[in-house]
C-alpha cells in the first residue's frame, strides 16, 4: 500500500464507511457461526466492526508489522491475530464456521492467487460455512487514485460466481454495482 492509501485504510472515515455502508449489507442477512475467520484486516477497521458481531474471530494478515501492531491492540479481548498468507492458510480443514474478507482481494497480486486464496477459504470452512465478503468494483477516480504505485486486481462480477465454484462453493450469490458483494457456501 502506498503512504495515502495506507493512512486512508487507518481513518475514522473509512471506519464510519465500513460500519455504514459496506459490512452491514454484506453481514445482515449471515449468520456465521461462533468462530470467524477474517482474511486481510489491514490495521484492523473491519476487525473493529466485526468483533463487536461474532463471539471469535481470527484475523489472518500477511504483513507482518500489520498482523504485530493488531495483535497488540486486541490483546485482551476475543481476537486472535494471526501473521500468515490467506494463500497458504496456517489453519486445519474445517476450522472456522464462517470466512470474511472486506475489501482487501483486489489487494491479491494475479487472479489465480485469488483464486487459491477462495479455495483456502472454503477448505477451512466448516461444511454449511459462510464466506461474505465484497470489494470496490475500481470505478471511482478517488479509489485508482488511492492505489497508484499499488496492487490493484479488480474482481470482476460477471467471472466472480464461477470463480467461487472452482474453489469448491456452492449457493453462490454475487452482487455488482459500486461494491462487489458475495456470499458462498461450503457444501454441507
Amino acid at each position: 500500500m502506498n503512504v495515502v492509501h495506507r493512512r486512508y485504510c487507518r481513518s475514522d472515515h473509512w471506519a464510519r464507511t465500513l460500519e455504514r455502508a459496506i459490512i452491514p449489507p454484506v453481514l445482515d442477512p449471515v449468520d456465521l457461526g461462533d468462530e470467524v475467520l477474517e482474511i486481510g484486516p489491514g490495521p484492523g477497521r473491519t476487525t473493529d466492526v466485526l468483533r463487536r458481531r461474532v463471539p471469535r474471530l481470527t484475523s489472518l494478515e500477511i504483513d507482518e508489522r500489520l498482523a504485530a501492531s493488531l495483535a497488540t491492540r486486541m490483546r485482551g479481548t476475543h481476537v486472535r491475530v494471526v501473521h500468515g498468507d490467506g494463500t497458504a492458510m496456517p489453519f486445519p480443514d474445517a476450522s472456522f464456521s464462517g470466512v470474511v474478507c472486506f475489501t482487501m482481494l483486489h489487494h491479491v497480486p494475479s487472479v489465480a492467487l485469488q483464486d487459491r486464496l477462495l479455495a483456502e477459504a472454503c477448505r477451512v470452512l466448516r461444511p454449511g460455512g459462510v464466506l461474505a465478503g465484497s470489494d470496490s468494483a475500481g470505478r471511482t477516480v478517488v479509489f485508482r487514485m488511492l492505489h497508484i504505485h499499488d496492487t490493484m486486481v479488480l474482481l470482476d462480477p460477471a467471472a466472480l460466481p464461477e470463480r467461487l465454484r472452482r474453489a469448491g462453493f456452492d449457493a453462490v450469490r454475487v452482487e455488482g454495482g459500486a461494491r462487489v458483494r458475495f456470499r458462498a457456501a461450503r457444501p454441507a
